[in-house]
């Protein structure tokens, strides 16, 4: 079958659920592309979609799977609000199309920068409602967090690329919007000072919500990027200590132009110095004291976000990374490659033996006929 099945009620959803017999490949839209390799029937979260609960005064947002980012980040801008995990916005590095949403974000637990000072999407989950692989409408969490299953759903399903369930619903704490930022810009350094630079400010008391390096900024040379965010006057100083702080590492400048530093940190969240190029990427989750090494190890183009903890890195057509790396307490995720490489390279890190005992025994709980998203993570 190749017709895409694109239910437009929870109810709906689980009675497709229920009868099926054959592999499954979930999907909100497709703007990640993850299960593009995959084989199996398609079914699209897209037709269940909506706000059905905005509370601005409790900080707190419910919608459905289906609903776009876009439309939820308009609605939270009307009260000068947001989803502070700054989520990415795959489509530029996949060359995918369509409006990415809200489900696909939290079954895959996008984080973009912030998550330095904030913490991942997971973190910012209130609760959820799902489709097992029996069909079962199974809800956990919710604005009293209240656990009565035996597992923290809310958490296992952030990040489980619908292995384990299909989204129906999400709960979602939100924060104000800030009222200015500003960033620090030094030239000139190394992957290894960049990291320690970025630790540096990141143990300082100066609150830094932001810290990427890339080693060919816009015009060619290094370029370390610290952000600071809240009050004019608390930004204002905490910019120039930073400057003070880290003064001995060589040039640098303060932006604090609203326009220059929100494309700035789109660009570092979106991983745009990939887009439109030729080759595979890979996103390496590291301690940011491996990064350098990893780096150098990789020998591709990098850019290295969360402090030196992602390295987004780009490498020739069918290029292994993981047996160009020396060993690291972490993890290389395809997220770029041909339908080639993706045969002969597996898109998640293999998982050793406890660890696959562990992720089979979800799956059999969870997903007993194993239809969802098969192959996807081992």
């Amino acid at each position: 079958m190749t017709d895409i099945l694109k239910p437009e009620s929870e109810a709906a959803l689980a009675e497709v659920i229920a009868t099926a017999e054959t592999p499954l490949r979930i999907t909100g839209v497709g703007t990640r592309g993850t299960t593009s390799g995959l084989t199996g029937q398609q079914l699209s979260t897209s037709g269940m979609s909506g706000v059905t609960l905005y509370e601005p005064g409790a900080l707190t947002l419910v919608a459905r799977a289906g609903t776009s980012v876009a439309e939820i980040e308009a609605l939270l801008a009307e009260k000068k609000q947001r989803l502070a995990f700054e989520p990415m916005d795959h489509r530029g590095l996949m060359g995918t199309t369509g409006e990415p949403t809200i489900g696909g974000i939290v079954a895959a637990n996008v984080s973009g920068p912030r998550r330095v000072a904030v913490g991942a999407c997971r973190d910012h989950l209130l609760g959820v409602r799902f489709v097992d692989g029996r069909g079962k409408v199974i809800k956990n969490g919710g604005r009293v967090m209240k656990n009565v299953t035996g597992y923290d759903l809310v958490k296992l399903m952030a990040g489980s690329f619908g292995t384990l369930g299909v989204l129906t619903e999400v709960s979602l704490k939100v924060l104000p919007e800030v009222e200015a930022r500003a960033v620090l810009l030094i030239n000139g350094l190394s992957v290894a000072d960049a990291v320690a630079a970025m630790s540096r400010a990141l143990g300082s008391p100066y609150e830094v919500s932001g810290a990427a390096h890339t080693p060919s900024g816009l015009d060619g040379h290094p370029v370390t990027m610290l952000r600071v965010e809240g009050f004019a006057e608390s930004v204002a100083y905490r910019a120039k200590a930073l400057q003070k702080l880290l003064a001995e590492l060589g040039e640098s400048q303060i932006e604090d132009d609203p326009a220059r530093t929100k494309a700035g940190w789109n660009w570092v969240r979106n991983v745009e110095a990939f887009h439109g190029s030729q080759g595979d990427v890979w996103r390496v989750s590291c301690k940011p004291s491996d990064a350098p090494r990893l780096a150098e190890e990789a020998g591709g183009e990098a850019l290295l976000d969360w402090g030196g903890g992602l390295l987004w890195v780009q490498l020739p057509e069918g290029t292994d990374l993981r047996a160009r790396l020396s060993s690291y307490d972490g993890h290389a995720t395809l997220v770029r490659a041909s339908a080639k490489t993706r045969d002969a390279l597996s898109v998640f890190e293999p998982q050793n033996e406890i660890l696959t005992r562990m992720a089979q025994g979800l799956r059999d709980r969870f997903d007993p006929k194993q239809i969802f998203n098969t192959g996807l993570m081992g």
